[in-house]
């Protein structure tokens, strides 16, 4: 089922979320070296510059979320997209708190640690509801249908690549790839 939030035909939602959950994980990465290091003040400040920008990044990848959930209609879906998202605002919630508190009370390492560990542990159960409405219940992938009112020009399961590209290696040409949802991948010839 198509989402309306979307690029080119490729929903938005998911390329931004890449973007806090990198940051996030890579901020509980820098608490855990500060642990360990002789420098642990510039890892800790690493930590909390990227526990912002994984705030940033997560309130702009929860814009095109919200226009995604809004246009679902079927009530199970629907109440696995409220709990991600309340999942998300509780992860967002607490890396907020645990950014504020470094910031106030510099010395509550073993706290904000913590609390990283939770909202990461809280992600990972957000990611994979996420991955429930896509991979279970087709939310953001375009079904058959949707797939057949696309321009000619476009890649398509249905659409057959040429045997050969243009150099006459029989690898598939740019453009012909199999999504993990096809039925098929494209073929290539062999001989």
């Amino acid at each position: 089922m198509r989402t309306p939030a979307q690029i080119a035909g490729h929903p938005i939602h998911p390329m931004l979320v890449s973007i806090p959950i990198g940051l996030w994980v890579f901020s509980l990465v820098c608490d855990i070296v500060a642990r360990s290091s002789s420098q642990p003040e510039t890892w800790s400040t690493v930590a909390l510059y990227t526990m912002v920008g994984g705030i940033v990044g997560a309130l702009l990848a929860a814009l095109p979320g919200l226009v995604d959930l809004l246009s679902l209609k079927d009530r199970a879906i629907r109440k696995t997209a409220l709990t991600h998202m309340a999942i998300n605002l509780t992860v967002v919630a607490l890396y907020a708190f645990n950014a504020w508190t470094r910031v106030s009370d510099p010395a509550s390492a073993g706290m904000t640690f913590g609390l990283s560990v939770i909202a990461i542990a809280l992600l990972l159960v957000s990611g994979w509801l996420g991955g429930k409405m896509v991979y279970q219940a087709g939310v953001a992938v375009h079904t058959g249908e949707e797939a057949a009112a696309t321009p000619a020009d476009a890649w398509t399961p249905n659409r057959a690549p040429s045997s050969r590209n243009s150099a006459g290696s029989g690898m598939p040409r740019m453009g012909d790839r199999a999504m993990a949802s096809d039925r098929s991948p494209p073929e290539t010839d062999r001989s």
